[in-house]
């Protein structure tokens, strides 16, 4: 096993991180509603792309992770996972950004299989990618404080969602990506 990178205060950790978490939710929530009228001299919705291609590399990473964790590889799976979490948040940083600049894009296609495939996939990815926030970080807090056993616990529920929310955020972005104005 490895040493803890962390001192162990539960209740500091629980307060740091329901903060954040709170936080990130209210800034998405609040700049969601807002566009900014800003030329940036490209097309804004490279961010959506770049998005995507984030999203594309944490599922990967997430991935690796579970497989240095089965092959007990402790300090690389630190490693992978970290730059998962640190991928992470440069998405939020892009995913908040595209938003304040394009607003919101509406499927613009038919009302056919593809299309309530994309509203049954962005129904499920909506809620679980605000609630992915605080299992990672506690799963990571629980792993980096030495409480192995209760960061194994809880990365077998973080674990799965945050593989789902990696790869539906792709997915969102492949079904909505046809009808961003103009096209990238």
């Amino acid at each position: 096993m490895l040493t803890a990178s962390l001192k162990r205060n539960d209740k500091q950790a629980k307060i740091i991180i329901w903060t954040l978490s709170v936080a990130v939710f209210a800034l998405v929530a609040i700049t969601s509603k807002y566009k900014l009228e800003l030329d940036l001299g490209f097309n804004i919705h490279l961010f959506a792309l770049v998005n995507a291609v984030i999203n594309s590399t944490v599922t990967v990473l997430l991935v690796l992770g579970l497989i240095t964790a089965k092959n007990k590889k402790f300090e690389l799976h630190k490693k992978i996972m970290l730059f998962a979490i640190v991928l992470s948040s440069l998405f939020l940083l892009s995913y908040v950004g595209h938003h304040l600049l394009a607003g919101e894009t509406k499927y613009g296609g038919a009302h056919d299989a593809r299309y309530y495939a994309y509203l049954f996939i962005l129904a499920t990815h909506i809620p679980l990618a605000t609630i992915i926030l605080p299992f990672a970080l506690f799963t990571a807090y629980r792993a980096l404080s030495g409480d192995y056993e209760k960061h194994r616990k809880l990365a077998k529920l973080t674990w799965p969602l945050w593989l789902y929310v990696s790869i539906t955020g792709v997915l969102v972005y492949y079904f909505i990506s046809p009808y961003y104005m103009p096209h990238i």
